[in-house]
């Protein structure tokens, strides 16, 4: 089965890097489901989002992004997250809290904010 290697990394940390026969992602202008030879692409991600990961011989990786960029090229995929965190990372009681407190303010930030916990909480599988 043919592979691309793929790099996810936030502005903090390395999240992730290995070979894997897929991945998903949603961007401004949609869901991608890349796989090995696609076309060059670059798509920005959206605040809310979880990137899928089908690895080689492993279990699928969930990851939680807070924007950034998505990058496709011949050597394979890069995700440029601002911010994010494996699903086994994420606390699940305090994204339900920031979705609580700041979902449907008109205020930048909580807007932010909110998106940012409603992405944690479908990473981990919770319908928000």
């Amino acid at each position: 089965m043919a592979e691309l290697h793929v790099e996810l990394v936030a502005v903090e940390r390395p999240i992730w890097s290995g070979e894997a026969t897929m991945v998903v992602a949603r961007t401004t202008e949609g869901e991608l489901g890349i796989l090995p030879g696609e076309a060059p692409l670059l798509g920005q991600l959206i605040e809310d989002g979880v990137v899928r990961i089908k690895r080689t011989g492993e279990d699928e990786l969930v990851v939680a992004v807070r924007g950034g960029f998505l990058s496709i090229t011949r050597d394979g995929v890069s995700v440029l997250a601002e911010e994010a965190l494996l699903a086994t990372e994420i606390d699940t009681e305090a994204a339900r809290a920031d979705l609580a407190e700041n979902d449907g303010s008109d205020d930048e930030e909580a807007k932010s904010a909110a998106a940012w916990a409603r992405g944690r909480l479908r990473a981990v599988g919770e319908n928000v």
